[in-house]
């Protein structure tokens, strides 16, 4: 008995594991890369390289594959009560990050300014999103006579 709540609780552990791995950064991809990249690239074609989009489906594709395998092993090899514990955990996980899956939660858009500055061609503009200082970035923008509203304002 004891050992099957141990196991139990190893599951719970691996699922909130995997969904705060991959199903967050799943969502990161769909919710505010893509979202940020496309505008970016409306405003003017050169903003943002061609390689963020390359790199996001990527990792979207990685994702979804890990994803794929992890749940596959879990239905096919694992009893009932682990499986629950599993998507317990998972779903525990996925609850606590969901409402802050956006372009407009800070944590998540200074993690898109630190993956994505290296596609950006300016000098000014990558360091401004390296160092997450969205008033220098919208100053660049500015600069750069392109309209920075899509940069969330936060205090």
């Amino acid at each position: 008995m004891e050992t099957k709540i141990m196991l139990a609780a190893a599951l719970f552990f691996a699922g909130w594991l995997w969904s705060y791995l991959f199903l967050r950064q799943f969502l990161f991809n769909i919710v505010t890369a893509f979202p940020l990249i496309k505008k970016m690239r409306a405003l003017r074609e050169d903003l943002i390289a061609v390689g963020a989009m390359r790199y996001t489906t990527i990792s979207l594709i990685t994702c979804a594959v890990v994803s794929v395998i992890v749940l596959f092993l879990i239905l096919r090899f694992c009893p009932l009560y682990l499986i629950i514990s599993f998507f317990v955990g998972a779903l525990l996980a996925l609850a606590m990050l969901l409402n802050k899956l956006s372009p407009r939660n800070r944590p998540m858009f200074d993690t898109f300014c630190a993956a994505y500055c290296r596609f950006v061609p300016d000098d000014e503009l990558r360091t401004a999103m390296f160092n997450k200082k969205t008033g220098q970035i919208k100053s660049r923008l500015k600069a750069m006579e392109i309209d920075g509203t899509f940069i969330p304002e936060f205090k």
